[in-house]
């Protein structure tokens, strides 16, 4: 999402707010990048932060006192910070290493009231930071209205967009059945209700999508299902259509979203299922005030969401086969174009939305194309604007990142290649990161294994020359929602608490994606989607399962050191582009499907290969 541009200068908005926070009393306010559902992306009513300080990530904080003010972000966003927000109105703090709670404990004073929207936070969030207040005779304030939006003039309302009927023809399981199962799991645990507020969570227990957060196909809304099976949905009255009404059936009740909170006043005496990972601290508060017993349990939709049933697995697998052919039609137009000179960013990010657009089935993007030249490319969340684009130049590498959303699957993907000759660190380099993408391409893993056990497999080869990546080698990935879905993960164990983690259940989609990032000098990323799958093996003495590739899209051979392959991991190779020609070719005309054959053409293979 493009970062709001006000007309008013970033120093006047910070005073503005400051003016309004002395009017209430407060001395402090904390802006987040947030919205009433704790979503990873915003609509733009909630992109408080952005407008406030003007920074574009997706991840951040802002904290702001009366002499003092800072942001926050994690490593991702180091250099984007320093371009985007004026070092001179705030502190650049980085997280993990400080947090909100450490700044404000250096800088509050005693006796000073910090406000906070209890909307936009955890309940665990509010409560360490009250109690880190208190340990300076501060106070953390509840504010009943966002001061904000209280100066944010031009602020728009939320999207008033029609929800629309995901099919159960494309869902695989109608939303009766899956309130059903949510009812089974409230009647085993003694409970009445659960609180639903993830918007992801909404949009696929009752087979709806939306057009309000960009990139993500949700709409806006709060639920309650109960433990006899029928629900009360909180939506924006205008957003329902007949349509909806009639797929929704009387077993929903429909309510203004605006009534959601009275009607968390009305659970007096309810036994509440609520996940303190997904609903804001004003619930909590809500149902504790009005007298309900508060259970804290994952949101129940989450786990069935992430494993996925067959339809929406050939729903996906049709998707990438879609995707696939815009993403080779824009590699080979890169091939052709990049080298001539006069290629940046931009171009190429909308060239690239261009194919996918061709194929007349693109719904939107899956997220922001990150589209990276040369040192740009070592910054793996890198976002392109006017301000950072950068030319396409020979001699260089070029990442993109990209995905698309169909009604039919979500897609993740990303290829890295060369413009002109590539250098020999560049081919070694992006032979380790493959060596580590095919090792957990091909992986097998008892029933149980978590995704932090498996994540050596895929950096192995890179720390054997001391290197590494700083961000996680898979995510989870939705069916036709969200890109970034848990509650699977590929990644370092965090916190030493590995056990924690949910293992990995046959129908889970993940990304394959290692890397490797030379500050200053170029980026490397392969990304493939896996699907968990079940596995056959001859002698098995418990049950197995590993990983099928479903995304289909050459990966650059001219980047290869073949000497670097064992002759398993160019079988691998091989196959793979052989899979990658049979799938996309049929939808190619003569020239591009050419250009595909001689892209998936089998390694020429040193004689006496040897693995690294």
């Amino acid at each position: 999402m493009s970062t709001p541009r006000p007309s008013v200068s970033p120093a006047e908005r910070l005073a503005r707010l400051r003016a309004e926070l002395q009017a209430r009393g407060l001395d402090g306010f904390i802006v987040p990048i947030s919205d009433e559902h704790l979503s990873e992306y915003v609509g733009g009513y909630a992109q408080r932060m952005a407008w406030l300080t003007g920074f574009g990530g997706s991840a951040g904080t802002a904290a702001v006192l009366p002499e003092k003010a800072a942001v926050f972000v994690d490593g991702r966003y180091t250099v984007q910070v320093r371009a985007q927000v004026d070092g001179s109105l705030y502190d650049y703090v980085g997280v993990p290493q400080s947090s909100v709670a450490e700044w404000l404990g250096a800088n509050v004073s005693a006796g000073q009231k910090v406000g906070y929207d209890p909307w936009l936070h955890s309940i665990d969030w509010a409560r360490a930071l009250a109690k880190a207040l208190r340990a300076r005779d501060a106070e953390l304030v509840a504010v009943e209205s966002n001061p904000v939006d209280a100066v944010w003039i031009d602020q728009p309302p939320p999207s008033g967009a029609p929800i629309m009927v995901h099919d159960t023809a494309l869902a695989g399981q109608a939303a009766a059945e899956k309130r059903s199962v949510i009812a089974d799991w409230l009647k085993t645990r003694g409970l009445d209700t659960t609180v639903m507020t993830a918007l992801d969570s909404i949009a696929w227990t009752f087979n709806i999508r939306g057009s309000d957060v960009t990139h993500t196909p949700v709409g806006l809304a709060f639920a309650l299902l109960n433990a006899d099976a029928t629900a009360d949905l909180f939506i924006a009255p205008e957003k329902i259509t007949d349509a909806v009404r009639a797929h929704l059936g009387n077993s929903v009740r429909i309510h203004d979203r605006d009534a959601f909170e009275a009607a968390l006043a009305g659970l007096s005496g309810k036994k509440v299922a609520v996940d303190p990972d997904r609903a804001v601290a004003a619930i909590f508060t809500a149902l504790e005030a009005a007298g309900a017993t508060v259970e804290r349990h994952r949101d129940p939709a989450v786990l069935p969401k992430a494993i996925k049933n067959e339809t929406e697995l050939d729903g996906t697998r049709a998707a990438h086969a879609r995707d696939g052919v815009a993403v080779a039609r824009f590699l080979k137009w890169m091939e052709e174009t990049a080298p001539q000179g006069g290629l940046d960013e931009l171009g190429a990010a909308a060239k690239l939305r261009e194919f996918r657009d061709q194929s007349g089935a693109l719904v939107d993007l899956s997220f922001d194309t990150i589209s990276a030249a040369g040192p740009n490319g070592a910054l793996p969340h890198y976002k392109v604007d006017e301000t950072t684009n950068r030319a396409i130049e020979a001699g260089t590498l070029y990442l993109v990142d990209s995905g698309g959303q169909y009604t039919d699957g979500t897609t993740d993907i990303t290829r890295t290649i060369a413009i002109g000759t590539p250098t020999a660190e560049m081919r070694r380099r992006f032979t380790q990161v493959l060596k580590g993408h095919i090792a957990l391409a091909t992986a097998r893993f008892p029933k149980g294994t978590r995704g932090s056990q498996l994540d050596i497999l895929a950096r192995q080869y890179l720390w054997a020359d001391g290197v590494d990546y700083a961000h996680g080698t898979g995510h989870g990935v939705g069916a036709y929602l969200a890109v970034h879905e848990g509650p699977q993960r590929i990644a370092k164990p965090s916190g030493g608490q590995a056990g924690t983690e949910e293992p990995l259940h046959a129908g889970m989609i993940l990304s394959n994606e290692p890397g490797y990032y030379k500050a200053g000098a170029f980026g490397i990323r392969i990304e493939n989607l896996v699907v968990v799958v079940s596995q056959s093996i001859a002698g098995a003495e418990e049950e197995m399962l590993g990983f099928e590739t479903i995304t289909f899209a050459p990966i650059a051979r001219n980047l290869i050191e073949p000497d670097l392959l064992s002759p398993a991991e160019a079988d691998w190779l091989d196959a793979y582009h052989a899979a990658v020609f049979e799938k996309l070719a049929p939808a190619m005309d003569e020239t591009d499907r050419a250009w595909l054959e001689a892209a998936c053409a089998p390694l020429e293979r040193a004689p006496t290969a040897l693995a690294a």
